[in-house]
């Protein structure tokens, strides 16, 4: 299995990377090149669920900058009943005012007709440059085009034509074995740049064919985004746009019971693939060369959240990971930062493995056992502080020179 990659996921039993790529019973989609992007890059993609029934569930972004296309589907759609997705990248449509929502209502609105659905089945997402008027003709034109050419292996088009900074796609698609028979389960993301826990530049859509009611695929989708979405960060900023949608058709004819043996094991699956393709997200970081996992024990959990904060969002944490530099003083630095009425720091910290600090003060060590660890494509913190009971992680890219080129010259 190749898409489970990161030590820190466990592949889960009964579980199969599909080689097909076909995306469950129930949907179609593509990606479609409309024009928004310079490069001529696909940039608008369109998802459709066919299913006999569909129930679904989103997240947002927290930000108090929301982008139009958030605002109108939060605020416009059914969100419990969602059976199409359109997007498009290159332009985010925040910041856009009375126009951006027009807009993003006109991007409905064409996606509805085009897929035979109403106007409130129907979610829009848009990412890209802030605060800079979308070509709505470009876009509904584009949607048109893709109205005609959705397909049941459309998830790889799709996710490519979200992507914007990324480095590559994100997308998998699984089969799940459960006691009634296998469900198939699909996940395309994009995320690079923005990234912060309450979410990202982030965009994620998910797909099932499994029948499932509203309630248990919120309480499911909420459930693994705190372990996986909400645990990454890249630069620590909160983006206008963020947007996950799960979707479940029901065309498998298999249905998930509630509190059920099949449900622990579907979510057992589901909270794999959103970890996984949340690590790939922050491994993604726009230049980054590793992935770092802060792992911080003891306290209460307000000060493990607080630490672990702290230290996955320090730059000068994040530049020593970029350079494979063991400098615990990065560490210790960002968690005093975080507790500062706790001098003295009673605190220890282990990179790799290495016990570097104890009690707050250096422990002798193998130092060149540690250069040699932290040179991994994966290096791990952990902090332990006075207190039991709590614990809390973050995933976290490095900072380096090439995250300053590209955002020093995105709009230029």
């Amino acid at each position: 299995m190749t898409f489970f990659q990161s030590r820190w996921v466990s592949p889960p039993q009964n579980v199969i990377e599909a080689e097909d790529r076909l995306l469950p019973k129930g949907f179609r989609a593509t990606g479609v090149a409309a024009g928004v992007k310079d490069d001529g890059g696909l940039d608008l993609a369109l998802l459709v669920c066919d299913g006999p029934a569909v129930s679904s569930a989103a997240r947002f972004s927290r930000s108090g900058a929301l982008s139009a296309p958030v605002l109108v589907t939060r605020q416009q759609s059914d969100l419990r009943a969602l059976r199409a997705v359109v997007v498009n990248s290159g332009n985010a449509n925040a910041a856009t005012g009375e126009r951006g929502m027009l807009d993003a209502a006109a991007m409905r609105t064409a996606a509805a007709q085009v897929t035979g659905l109403v106007p409130e089945q129907v979610a829009v997402a848009s990412t890209g440059v802030i605060g800079v008027p979308l070509p709505i003709k470009a876009v509904t034109a584009g949607i048109a085009v893709a109205g005609d050419r959705l397909r049941t292996d459309g998830g790889v088009l799709f996710a490519e034509a979200i992507r914007t900074t990324d480095a590559f796609p994100k997308q998998v698609t699984l089969d799940i074995e459960l006691s009634a028979g296998t469900v198939r389960l699909s996940v395309e993301a994009k995320g690079a740049g923005m990234i912060s826990p309450s979410f990202a530049t982030l965009l994620v859509f998910v797909q099932t064919d499994a029948e499932l009611d509203a309630a248990e695929v919120d309480l499911l989708l909420s459930v693994c985004v705190k372990r996986s979405f909400d645990r990454i960060t890249v630069d620590g900023q909160l983006s206008t746009s963020d947007t996950i949608i799960c979707q479940a058709s029901g065309a498998s004819g298999i249905r998930i019971e509630a509190q059920s043996a099949d449900e622990r094991v579907f979510g057992e699956a589901l909270d794999a693939a959103l970890r996984q393709i949340s690590m790939l997200v922050a491994k993604d970081g726009e230049g980054a060369r590793r992935i770092g996992r802060v792992l911080v024990r003891g306290g209460d959990q307000r000060v493990t959240e607080r630490v672990a904060h702290a230290v996955a969002d320090s730059p000068l944490v994040k530049t020593a990971l970029y350079g494979a530099d063991p400098n615990w003083g990065r560490v210790i630095q960002a968690a005093g930062a975080a507790l500062p009425d706790m001098a003295p720091l009673d605190v220890r910290i282990a990179i790799e493995g290495v016990e570097v600090c104890a009690h707050g003060s250096y422990v002798e060590h193998d130092a060149a056992m540690l250069a040699a660890a932290v040179q991994r494509d994966e290096v791990e913190y952990e902090i332990t502080l006075p207190g039991q009971g709590a614990e809390t992680e973050r995933f976290f890219s490095d900072l380096g020179h090439e995250y300053v080129t590209i955002n020093a010259e995105y709009t230029t």
